[in-house]
């Protein structure tokens, strides 16, 4: 997975910053942007912000908040750049047996670094051990689809192929059985893909509703609607016609989606088929919105802190999973906290999250960018 390739190579287009930043604005609500606005909201009793929290908590099954949106960003990104690093290999002379090998380290990494986040590997207990419940597991599957259709399949294909991926998704959850609740159920305990989960991972599940066997199709189909949007910003075409491509494919998109999700729940925790377009709508959208102004009006300056974060989204990832940044944060200002009253949650996240952007920067100002 090429994170940074986006930013630190000179594509034949040109480097799109837009990218990285949007990246940077996704990575910065995982690494405690939501928290700030929830300590914020307690903290002011502001009406605006405590409407606006609800929006940072998933939906307990069915339907769509912006939380929900944060893992299919991340995806999605991750097929943004495939169009540009497969050319620019490709061009540059590698065969696809070389491609291939990268891709499998690639995947290999990825799978073992999500084991550690989220799947208790460091726990050293096999009686704990989650073999597939991360988003970076989630990436690994779906770059490695849209690997195999990039190197296989032209643009139409690929097109075919994406659409196929939602529709056999789409099919198994509705016409397949399910021993003891039948087909078309899309209950926690009932659907197909809890169901194959549970034969396939076993006591290795993670225990939860979410759902990735199975899922792992549309997983794919997800970031091939990524490589769908790199190809269009690796086209030849206008900077203005690149925004309203986007734009038009994310309106289509977040339609089809609404559509589809009237016989197919839009659900994040299976990522059926109607959840992967109407999620996919709202990332090209906003990349349309990120592109307009970041790389053809050139406003740059307000997008610097999120691009600092995007250049190292897998290091920082782990980091936040690994470690409590409160605890640095908290050497600066732990003892203030108790003469803070309210606001001290507020000061506490804040230091948190200055103490991870202070690390990125750093790296930044250093050209240190860790790639897989």
């Amino acid at each position: 997975m090429e994170n940074t390739d986006s930013t630190q190579k000179q594509s034949r287009r040109g480097r799109i910053m837009s990218i990285d930043a949007l990246r940077g604005f996704d990575m910065f609500w995982i690494i405690g942007g939501d928290l700030i606005v929830k300590a914020l909201a307690v903290v002011t009793g502001c009406t605006f912000l405590n409407k606006l929290v609800i929006q940072f908590e998933h939906v307990p099954w069915e339907g769509f908040r912006f939380e929900d949106l944060i893992m299919p960003l991340f995806l999605f990104i991750v097929g943004v750049v495939m169009p540009f690093s497969f050319n620019r290999r490709i061009t540059g002379g590698q065969t696809k047996k070389q491609i291939y090998l990268r891709v499998i380290k690639r995947v290999i990494i990825l799978w073992i670094l999500g084991m550690v986040a989220q799947g208790n590997l460091l726990a050293y207990d096999p009686s704990k051990l989650q073999l597939y419940s991360n988003t970076l597991q989630a990436i690994a599957a779906g770059y490695l689809i849209a690997s195999i259709f990039i190197l296989h399949l032209n643009l139409r294909w690929q097109m075919v192929g994406t659409a196929a991926l939602l529709l056999v998704f789409w099919a198994m959850m509705t016409f397949v059985p399910v021993p003891e609740y039948g087909p078309g159920v899309l209950t926690e305990d009932g659907n197909m893909a809890i169901y194959i989960d549970n034969i396939v991972l076993g006591k290795f599940s993670d225990g939860y509703s979410y759902t990735w066997v199975l899922s792992s199709l549309t997983f794919g189909a997800t970031v091939m609607l990524g490589v769908m949007a790199g190809h269009i910003l690796n086209s030849n075409k206008t900077e203005a016609a690149k925004f309203f491509w986007l734009l038009a494919a994310g309106i289509g998109a977040l339609a089809l989606g609404w559509i589809w999700g009237i016989w197919s729940p839009i659900i994040k925790h299976i990522w059926t088929s109607s959840f992967t377009l109407f999620s996919a709508g709202w990332c090209l959208l906003l990349l349309a919105v990120f592109y307009l102004v970041i790389d053809v009006l050139k406003l740059r300056k307000w997008a610097f802190g999120f691009v600092v974060i995007g250049m190292n989204p897998i290091f920082i990832y782990m980091a936040v999973h690994v470690f409590d940044f409160k605890h640095i944060g908290n050497i600066f200002v732990g003892s203030l906290l108790e003469r803070l009253g309210n606001w001290s949650d507020f000061t506490q996240q804040i230091a948190a999250f200055a103490a991870i952007w202070l690390i990125l920067y750093c790296m930044y100002r250093k050209k240190t960018f860790i790639k897989i």
